[in-house]
């Protein structure tokens, strides 16, 4: 087998971005990862919930995010209440038929969502129509909404009280530093709930 060096040079360009990506979020995020984390926390401790929602590559991170908190991320301990909107296909094709594609995930939050509940709201565009109105809806409730979005917070940035915004403008870049944000939210929500890691 030959080798192609122009593909393995678009191979190293592209992890040595994401690793610039994340070099660039680390520095900017810290003080909005601490809110974040601190609210969540918080509303674990006190019995709450966490709604989460996305759109494609944001609603299988939202998954991911609820999935960490419902299971286990690194240490045991107690399952955490989280919740995707994304994963129910009647609910979102019920509520999108009746009440158009901009309502899946409001309308569950008006319906699981408590106040001092959490929606984190993931839209690497901060434009998501579905998204934005899910966090409009979630603070008219009294929810807390942290927001993931890209460079620009956008409208959602608006709607949100916590914005963790990657200063990034590429997609996938954005998305990889997400997961990472995510990761780091569990850890400080488990740090907190039940400690360090022995």
């Amino acid at each position: 087998m030959t080798s192609d060096t122009a593909a393995q040079d678009r191979f190293r360009q592209a992890f040595a971005a994401a690793a610039e990506a994340h070099l660039t979020a680390g520095a900017s995020l810290t003080e909005g990862l601490l809110t974040a984390g601190q609210v969540l926390q918080r509303v674990l401790a006190d019995g709450g919930k966490v709604l989460v929602c996305g759109n494609g590559g944001s609603a299988a991170e939202s998954q991911h995010f609820a999935a960490e908190l419902t299971g286990r991320f690194r240490r045991e301990r107690a399952a955490l209440a989280a919740l995707a909107l994304s994963v129910d296909t009647s609910a979102l094709t019920a509520i999108g038929n009746d009440y158009g594609f901009d309502r899946i995930f409001a309308r569950q939050v008006e319906a699981l969502g408590r106040r001092g509940d959490v929606l984190v709201a993931i839209s690497t565009s901060g434009e998501s129509p579905n998204v934005v109105e899910a966090a409009r809806t979630a603070r008219a409730r009294g929810l807390t909404v942290i927001a993931l979005t890209g460079a620009s917070a956008g409208t959602l940035g608006g709607s949100s009280d916590v914005i963790l915004a990657v200063p990034d403008g590429v997609t996938a870049r954005v998305q990889e530093v997400h997961l990472t944000v995510l990761h780091v939210l569990c850890d400080e929500i488990e740090r907190a709930l039940v400690g360090e890691l022995p």
